[in-house]
C-alpha cells in the first residue's frame, strides 16, 4: 500500500488536521514496513559445527532447512514405569498439536551401582524413542546426571552421594570417573536414534545448575558436551536455567542454545486463585544475553508440585488452570519464545523411592494430563493453542515490535486496563498482538480497542462492536494480515485461530472466541457458496475493498458455519466446542517428505481432517477412500468429519461407521460407546491375610547377617553430630542402601545404669521414626524438619541387666534432598547411651543393598528393608495361607504401635479394547497416627502418612494393574503410636472408556524364595 492511500484513508477518517498528520506519520510508518517487507532476509544461520540438519537462526531451529515451533510438553517415563503406555501420552500431545515431549532420565535408577547400567523394561532408551516416532514427537533428552525434578538425589544415584568425596557437578576427578559411564550409556542408546539419522531425538539439555560462573562447574559442563561429541551426539546441546543467571551462554561450557526456566505462579496452591504479576521483561533479558540464538524456555509452568500436608493437586490445576495457559503461554509468544516446554505436561507417579522430601507418591502436578492419563480443561487450552501454532507457519520468523510500556510503531491501545505486546512477521507483514490485562490479578471485565496497521492501511479495531472484551483473565491474539491455505487471506480478526490450512483442495479456517462476547474478522471469501443466515452474525463487504467484514455477536455455545463454498470453509465456535475437534495428521508421503518423519505434521505430511466428537484422536489414515480412525470414547457423541472429497467410507477403531455424506468432504454420524462405569465390576477388597512385620523387636531375633556399621568417615555433609566417632548412614557400604525404611540395632551389655539413650535421626522433610528398647516400644517421633533429636527414656523394667539388649530404630527416608544438599545425613548422626556404651550397631536395608538387590524388574527404587519386604511378602504369588485372617479396618492386634503387613487379591475383567483409570483409594481425612506403604502387584504405588496428608487417592496404570485378571495388593501398615487405627481402603474406577492405546504388556514378576532375605 503506498503512502499516499494510507495517508489519505487516514484523511477520510479525521477532519483534525493535527490527526491528520498523525495518521500521515504512521502511514511513512507502514510505507517503511513495506518496503522492509520486500528486502527482508533470514539472518545468518548457526550450527554447532556437527551437523548441518540442525541449525538455527536468532527467530528459530531449523530442521532439514525447515523453521520449527519446538512445542513440547515435559513427560518423565520413570514416573509412567509401563512401556507400552508411553505411546498413549505421546499419541495425547501430539492430538494436542504439540511436536515435542521433554523427558529426564534419572541416573539413580538407570546406574544404581558402580559399573551398572540397566537400560531395561521401563528404564529402556529405544523403547521411548521407538515409541516417539510412531506417535511423531520429537525428543528433547535430559539424563543429567543431574535432574532435579523433585527426585530424590536430584537424580544422581544415591551410591555416588557416599563413594564420591569431591563435589558433585564439577570437574571433581572421582565425581567425573562416577558420572561418564553412565553419559557412555546413554549415548550408545542414543547415537542412533538423533533426527540426523531419521530418528526423534532433538535436543540434549543439561539442567539447573545454581553455580554456573564457578570454573570448575564450566569445565564439568565443557567435559560433558565434550563426552556427548566423542560419542557422536551431533544435536542441539541446551541448557536449563534457573533463573536469569545467564549460564553457559559464552566461555568454557557453552551451549549451542541457552535456555530460562520459569515459574511464574511459584508452588503456593494453598491460594490457587492468587496470580504473581506477569513477567515483562522476558524478552528484553534475551536481547541483553543470548540475541543470536532463538528464546527457548526448556521449563515453563504447567502445573505446581505440593507437599506434604498440601491442599492437593486439584488446587494446583486450579493454580495454574486455563486462564493462566491463556494469559502466561501468549505471553511467552509475546516474548518472541520459540521453543517452549511445558513442565509437567503429564506428571504421573513418583513411586517406590522417587520421591525427594519435599512431596508425596503422586506427581500428578495439576497437569493438562492427569495422573490417571485422564484428559482436563488445562489440555483444552493447550490444544487451542497447539493447534493454532501448528496452523501458522507465519508465526515462525517474528519481530519484536515494541509493547504499551515502550510503545509500538504505528499501533495505539485504547484501554488503560490492558496491555498490548506486537509481533510482525517481516516476510509476510502479518502481526501478531498479544493483549492482555496490565496487570495479571484482577477478575473484572475490560474493554479497549487498537489501532494498528494493515495492508489497508491504518484501522481502528473492532470496526462494528464497539470494542474488544477481555472477560477477566484473558488473552488475545489480534491478527492482520494473515493468510491460510492455497489462497485464503484475513486482513484482520479479533476471533483466535484454531485451525487453518488445507483439507482436500479446500481451504478452511476454523475460528473461536467466548460465547458471550462479540467477535469480528475480515476475511476474503473465495469460491462459490453459501453464508450463514443468522441474525447473530452479519456480513459486510463494503469497508475494507476484497474483504468480508464479518461480526459474531453474543449467543449460544456451537458450531457456526459462516462460509461454506467450493474453495472454501470458515467455521466459527465457542472455545469448549472448538477443542472437541482434532486434526491428526494423516500419513501422505509426498517428495518433500523427510525420510524417518513420515508420521510427523510438517516433516512428513500436511495432510489431516477435522474430526469433531470423541474423547482422544489417537491417529488417521486414508487409503482406497476410507478414513480409518482411531481413538478414545468417554461418551455416544456426534461424529462430525471434514475431510477431504475423495473420502467414501468412515471406520472407527475398526468397525464401519454409518455417515451421512454432505458433500466437499463433510460428513455426521454417530459414535456409540460401548464400554462405560457399568460394564466394568468393581470389586471390594476383602479377605485381607495378616502377619507381623516387625520381629526385630521380638526377644531372640537374630541379626547376625546384618551389616556391621563400623565406619568412622563419611563423604556426606552433615558430619556425626556426637557419639563415639561410628558413621551410622544408611549409603556407607554397598551391601546396604538407605531408600525407603531402614532399620538400626544397637547392642549393648547392661549394667542396671542405663536409662535412656539420646538420638538425632535423619530421615528428610516429615520423616516418622519409632524407637524400641528390647520388645518395648519407647516413641516414635517425626519432625516438619529433616532430623529430630530426642531423649528416649526407657521404660521400667525394660533393661536386662548382665544380657545384651538391644535399641532398635526404624528410620524412615523420604528420599534425599536436591541442590545444594545432595548428600544428605541419613539414618542417625548421634547417640548416646545414658550411661553406658553401645557396643555394636548393625543396620539393615533392602535385600541385596545396591549390588544385589533381587528384583531387577522393578528396580533399585522399589523396596525397603522392612522384614516384609526383605521376604517379598509384597510380591504376586506370595502364599498368605498360613497368616492370619484380619481385615485391614481392625488394624494392628492390640491396637498398639509396630509394623505388619496385610495382603489380599482381587480380580478385574476390562471389556477388551478399552481403557479405564483406576485408584486405590484410602479413607479421605488426614486424622489417624499411621504410616502405609501401598503395594499393587509387587510395586510400591503409594505412601500414606495419615496424620498429614494430603494424598488418600492413589492412581495405577494398567500394566501395573491387570485389567483381565487377578491382582495383588498389600499394605504395610505402620501404627505410631499406642492407638488403635483403623485404616479403610477400596478400589475406584473413575471412567472406562472405549478405545486405548493397544495392547498393554503385563511385566510383574511373581515371589520366589529370597536367600539372602
Amino acid at each position: 500500500m503506498s503512502t499516499l492511500s494510507a495517508a489519505s484513508l487516514a484523511l477520510r477518517r479525521t477532519s483534525s488536521g493535527c490527526q491528520w498528520y498523525r495518521w500521515a506519520i504512521v502511514a511513512c510508518v507502514l510505507s517503511v514496513f513495506a518496503c522492509l517487507t520486500l528486502v527482508a532476509a533470514d539472518p545468518p544461520r548457526q550450527s554447532n559445527g556437527f551437523t548441518e540438519v540442525v541449525t538455527w537462526d536468532n527467530y528459530t531451529v531449523f530442521l532439514h532447512d525447515h523453521r520449527m515451533f519446538l512445542h513440547a510438553g515435559e513427560f518423565h517415563t520413570f514416573r509412567l514405569p509401563v512401556p507400552d503406555l508411553w505411546l498413549d501420552i505421546f499419541q495425547k500431545m501430539v492430538a494436542a498439536g504439540l511436536n515435542g515431549v521433554s523427558i529426564y532420565i534419572h541416573m539413580g535408577a538407570t546406574n544404581p551401582s558402580p559399573g551398572v547400567l540397566d537400560f531395561d523394561d521401563w528404564r529402556s532408551l529405544r523403547a521411548i524413542y521407538e515409541a516417539a516416532k510412531l506417535a511423531g514427537i520429537f525428543v528433547v533428552l535430559r539424563p543429567g546426571p543431574y535432574i532435579n525434578g523433585e527426585t530424590t538425589s536430584g537424580g544422581i544415584a544415591h551410591w555416588i552421594t557416599s563413594q564420591v568425596a569431591g563435589t558433585v557437578r564439577t570437574n571433581a576427578t572421582d565425581w567425573t570417573a562416577a558420572y561418564q559411564p553412565y553419559i557412555d550409556g546413554i549415548v550408545k542408546e542414543s547415537a542412533d536414534y538423533q533426527v540426523t539419522k531419521g530418528g526423534p531425538l532433538l535436543v540434549y539439555a543439561d539442567n539447573e545448575n545454581r553455580n554456573s560462573p564457578d570454573p570448575s562447574t564450566q569445565q564439568y559442563f565443557a567435559d560433558l558436551e565434550k563426552q556427548y561429541r566423542d560419542g557422536g551426539i551431533d544435536i542441539l546441546l541446551t541448557y536449563n536455567d534457573p533463573g536469569m543467571r545467564s549460564g553457559f551462554i559464552n566461555g568454557t561450557g557453552a551451549v549451542d542454545i541457552y535456555g530460562l526456566d520459569a515459574y511464574p505462579n511459584g508452588f503456593n496452591c494453598s491460594t490457587p486463585r492468587t496470580w504473581s504479576h506477569v513477567t515483562n521483561n522476558y524478552h528484553q533479558y534475551h536481547e541483553q544475553v543470548n540475541p543470536n540464538q532463538p528464546w527457548y524456555m526448556p521449563e515453563f509452568q504447567g502445573g505446581a508440585f505440593d507437599p506434604w500436608g498440601g491442599p492437593g493437586y486439584d488446587a494446583c490445576e486450579l493454580l495454574t488452570g486455563p486462564d493462566f495457559q491463556d494469559v502466561f503461554y501468549k505471553h511467552n509468544w509475546a516474548a518472541n519464545a520459540k521453543l517452549v516446554s511445558y513442565y509437567m505436561l503429564y506428571g504421573g507417579t513418583s513411586w517406590g523411592g522417587f520421591p525427594f522430601p519435599g512431596v508425596y507418591t503422586s506427581y500428578d502436578y495439576g497437569s493438562s494430563i492427569r495422573e490417571t492419563r485422564a484428559l482436563t480443561d488445562k489440555y483444552d487450552e493447550v490444544k487451542r493453542q497447539g493447534m493454532f501454532l501448528r496452523s501458522s507457519p507465519q508465526f515462525l520468523k517474528t519481530d519484536w515490535m515494541g509493547n504499551s510500556s515502550l510503545g509500538i510503531p504505528g499501533v495505539t491501545l485504547n484501554g488503560s486496563s490492558a496491555f498490548v505486546t506486537s509481533l510482525r512477521n517481516p516476510d509476510s507483514g502479518t502481526w501478531f498482538h498479544v493483549t492482555r490485562f496490565l496487570r495479571s490479578s484482577p477478575h473484572a471485565n475490560i474493554t479497549f480497542t487498537l489501532t494498528l496497521p494493515t495492508s489497508q492501511g491504518t484501522l481502528t479495531l473492532p470496526r462494528t462492536t464497539g470494542s474488544i472484551a477481555l472477560n477477566g483473565r484473558q488473552s488475545k491474539l489480534i491478527i492482520t494480515d494473515y493468510s491460510f491455505g492455497a489462497h485464503g487471506s484475513v486482513l484482520y480478526t479479533t476471533a483466535a485461530i484454531f485451525f487453518a490450512g488445507t483439507i482436500g483442495s479446500r481451504d478452511v479456517l476454523f475460528l473461536h472466541g467466548f460465547a458471550d462476547q462479540s467477535h469480528e474478522f475480515a476475511i476474503r471469501f473465495t469460491g462459490s457458496g453459501k453464508r450463514l443466515n443468522s441474525s447473530r452474525v452479519t456480513f459486510d463487504s463494503t469497508t475494507s475493498p476484497g474483504f468480508t467484514t464479518v461480526t459474531v455477536q453474543p449467543g449460544e455455545a456451537g458450531l457456526l458455519t459462516l462460509w461454506d463454498s467450493d474453495e472454501q470453509l470458515v467455521l466459527f465456535a465457542d472455545p469448549v466446542t472448538a477443542a472437541t475437534f482434532w486434526a491428526p495428521a494423516i500419513r501422505s508421503q509426498t517428495s518433500q517428505t523427510i525420510p524417518g518423519f513420515e508420521h510427523y505434521w510438517q516433516f512428513g505430511t500436511n495432510t489431516t481432517a477435522l474430526v469433531g466428537g470423541p474423547y482422544l484422536i489417537r491417529n488417521a489414515t486414508l487409503e482406497a477412500g476410507t478414513l480409518t480412525l482411531r481413538g478414545d470414547l468417554n461418551a455416544s457423541v456426534l461424529l462430525t468429519i471434514i475431510a477431504p472429497p475423495h473420502v467414501k467410507r468412515v471406520t472407527w477403531n475398526g468397525e464401519r461407521v454409518a455417515v451421512r455424506d454432505h458433500g466437499k468432504g463433510v460428513f455426521s454420524g454417530q459414535l456409540e460407546q460401548k464400554t462405560g462405569l457399568g460394564s466394568v465390576k468393581v470389586p471390594e477388597l476383602t479377605g485381607w491375610k495378616y502377619a507381623d512385620s516387625l520381629p526385630e523387636v521380638q526377644p531372640g531375633f537374630d541379626d547376625s547377617e546384618w551389616i556391621v556399621a563400623n565406619h568412622t568417615s563419611t563423604n556426606i555433609f552433615q558430619k556425626p553430630v556426637f557419639g563415639d566417632g561410628r558413621v551410622l548412614y544408611g549409603t556407607l557400604l554397598m551391601t546396604y542402601s538407605c531408600e525407603n525404611t531402614v532399620l538400626w540395632r544397637g547392642h549393648f551389655n547392661a549394667t542396671g545404669a542405663e536409662t535412656s539413650v539420646n538420638l538425632t535421626i535423619y530421615g528428610g522433610t516429615s520423616f516418622a521414626s519409632s524407637v524400641w528398647i528390647n520388645d518395648q516400644f519407647i516413641n516414635t517421633v517425626s519432625s516438619s524438619a529433616d532430623h529430630v533429636n530426642a531423649l528416649f527414656t526407657f521404660p521400667n523394667g525394660s533393661v536386662s541387666v548382665g544380657e545384651d539388649n538391644v535399641i532398635t530404630v526404624v528410620q524412615e527416608n523420604m528420599g534425599n534432598d536436591e541442590q545444594s544438599n545432595i548428600k544428605p545425613a541419613r539414618g542417625i548422626a548421634g547417640f548416646q547411651l545414658n550411661a553406658g556404651n553401645i557396643t555394636t550397631w548393625k543396620v539393615q536395608g533392602k535385600v541385596g543393598g545396591y549390588t544385589n538387590f533381587p528384583d531387577k524388574v522393578r528396580g533399585v527404587m522399589n523396596e525397603g528393608g522392612l522384614f516384609g519386604e526383605r521376604e517379598g511378602w509384597h510380591l504376586p504369588g506370595f502364599d498368605t495361607g498360613h497368616w492370619t485372617a484380619r481385615d485391614l479396618s481392625e488394624g494392628l492386634p492390640g491396637g498398639g504401635v509396630g509394623i505388619g503387613f496385610f495382603v489380599t487379591t482381587f480380580d478385574l475383567a476390562f471389556p477388551q479394547d478399552s481403557d479405564g483409570f483406576v485408584s486405590l483409594q484410602f479413607e479421605d481425612t488426614d486424622s489417624q497416627p499411621y504410616r502405609a506403604l501401598l503395594f499393587v502387584n509387587g510395586w510400591m504405588f503409594g505412601k500414606r502418612v495419615a496424620n498429614l496428608g494430603p494424598q488418600t487417592k492413589f492412581p495405577v496404570p494398567p500394566g501395573i494393574v491387570d485389567f483381565h485378571g487377578k491382582n495383588t495388593v498389600a499394605v504395610v501398615l505402620w501404627a505410631l503410636e499406642s492407638t488403635p487405627v483403623s485404616p479403610s481402603l477400596r478400589l475406584v474406577v473413575d471412567e472406562v472408556l472405549d478405545g486405548g492405546v493397544g495392547f498393554i504388556t503385563l511385566n510383574n514378576p511373581t515371589w520366589k524364595r529370597r536367600s539372602s532375605a
